[in-house]
C-alpha cells in the first residue's frame, strides 16, 4: 500500500495537484496510508468516512435516488462518491471506495466485490474487483487499487498548466 501511496502523492506534488478521498469499507484506510508519506500536506485536502448509506448522499453527495435503486456497493456510486470527494473538498482529484469486505455478504453482493473511482480533470473512472481473503485482506487490497488507479490516471492525464 505504502509504495502506491508513495507513487501517486509523489506525482501530485510534481503536478501541483490536491487530492481528497470518500471511503465506505475502508473506513479511513486510503486517507491514512496517504498521510503516512512525506510530503502529502501539499497535496492532500481531507476526506471523509461515509459507512452509512444515508451518508453517502448527505456528505458525499451521491444522489439518493441511485442509493435506493441500486444499494451503496455499485459502481456508479463509487462514481459519485470520488466526484463528491473531489467537489467538496475543492480538490484536483477524488478517490472512492465501496464495497463488500465481509465476513458476509450484504443486500445480496459477495463479500470481495469492490468498486474504486477516481474523479480527475478529465472525468471519473471506475475499476470493479472482485478480491479474495479474510476482511482485512479486502480492505488492503482495495487501498492498492484505488491508489494504482489514481497513478495510473495521472500517468493518462498531462499535469494541469
Amino acid at each position: 500500500m505504502s509504495v502506491a501511496a508513495a507513487a501517486a502523492v509523489h506525482a501530485l506534488v510534481e503536478r501541483r495537484e490536491t487530492l481528497a478521498t470518500a471511503e465506505s469499507l475502508t473506513g479511513g484506510l486510503v486517507a491514512a496510508t496517504i498521510v503516512e508519506i512525506a510530503g502529502v500536506s501539499s497535496v492532500y485536502r481531507g476526506g471523509m468516512v461515509v459507512y452509512a448509506t444515508e451518508l453517502k448522499a448527505l456528505l458525499a453527495g451521491v444522489p439518493e435516488d441511485l442509493l435506493e435503486e441500486r444499494g451503496p456497493v455499485d459502481g456508479d456510486v463509487a462514481a459519485a462518491l470520488a466526484s463528491g470527494a473531489r467537489e467538496r473538498c475543492a480538490a484536483d482529484w477524488g478517490l472512492a471506495t465501496t464495497g463488500v469486505a465481509g465476513p458476509e455478504p450484504q443486500d445480496g453482493k459477495p463479500v470481495g466485490l469492490v468498486y474504486v473511482a477516481v474523479a480527475g480533470p478529465a472525468g471519473v473512472e471506475v475499476r470493479e474487483l472482485h478480491l479474495s481473503g479474510n476482511r482485512t485482506d479486502v480492505r488492503t487490497e482495495s487501498v492498492t487499487a484505488v491508489l494504482q488507479l489514481l497513478t495510473d490516471s495521472l500517468r493518462s492525464t498531462s499535469a494541469s498548466v
